[in-house]
């Protein structure tokens, strides 16, 4: 991807009026993998309330993610991420604890019980990829944060099951769970295997600089430009146990 193509999907965002925590959250993050400067950091905070955005656990995890990828560490609002767990996990919900417990690693706050609460309850009804990617990377971000081995043998085996589950295209159906999917297996160490679906990704590009239905969606165009820059950045030291 030149540097053409990102100055196009970056200008096409440009035109969008993004309203919402999670098209921000990816935002911010994409700009943070890219260098670019705006002010969808500053729209972000600015949509707080009372500690949180939109008193939900999913996207206050993803708005303290987002800040965090930039420096910023919202503490108050790690605090009521923390307030709101019972019994190990947030709501009894896979996809607000893994969001939660991947924000609170980025914040630098272990949580073990979490981590437990998604192997010892993972089954069938979660095996979808794009779950099983949310899980292994809050499960990667844990083990990094306290420099642990415990659940790599769970990450590994259900990374290569991720990928046993690609179609011939190199994606997995759809744009945005494939980019959530491939920005799952780099972290955790599989960035070798994804030549076919970093092509399969630039190739969903659309004409206007977007990724998604309709000309485009901001969710879809942040990610695939989180995907592109992951993928593009220098080698990372993955293997941290």
């Amino acid at each position: 991807m030149n540097t053409d193509n990102v100055r196009t999907a970056f200008d096409w965002i440009k035109t969008r009026q993004p309203d919402s925590a999670k098209e921000l959250s990816r935002i911010v993050t994409a700009c943070a993998l890219w260098d670019v400067t705006g002010h969808y950091a500053a729209c972000l905070i600015h949509m707080k309330q009372d500690n949180a955005w939109n008193d939900s656990v999913r996207e206050t995890a993803r708005a303290c993610s987002a800040l965090a990828d930039i420096g910023i560490i919202p503490v108050h609002s790690k605090r009521w991420l923390l307030t709101r767990q019972h019994s190990g996990s947030w709501n009894k919900d896979v996809y607000d604890t893994a969001y939660a417990l991947a924000a609170l690693a980025d914040m630098g706050k272990p949580c073990r019980s979490a981590c437990s609460w998604l192997v010892d309850n993972y089954s069938a009804k979660w095996e979808h990829v794009g779950t099983t990617a949310l899980i292994i990377t809050a499960l990667w971000k844990q083990n990094v944060l306290f420099d642990s081995a415990v659940y790599r043998d769970f990450i590994n085996e259900r990374a290569e099951w991720i990928l046993s589950q690609r179609m011939a295209d190199g994606g997995w159906k759809f744009i945005s769970t494939s980019n959530i999917v491939m920005q799952a297996l780099m972290l955790v160490g599989f960035k070798d295997k994804l030549g076919a679906s970093v092509q399969w990704v630039l190739g969903e590009m659309n004409h206007n600089g977007s990724w998604g239905m309709r000309d485009g969606d901001v969710t879809s165009t942040a990610l695939s430009l989180i995907t592109v820059g992951m993928w593009m950045s220098e080698d990372r030291d993955q293997d941290k146990y």
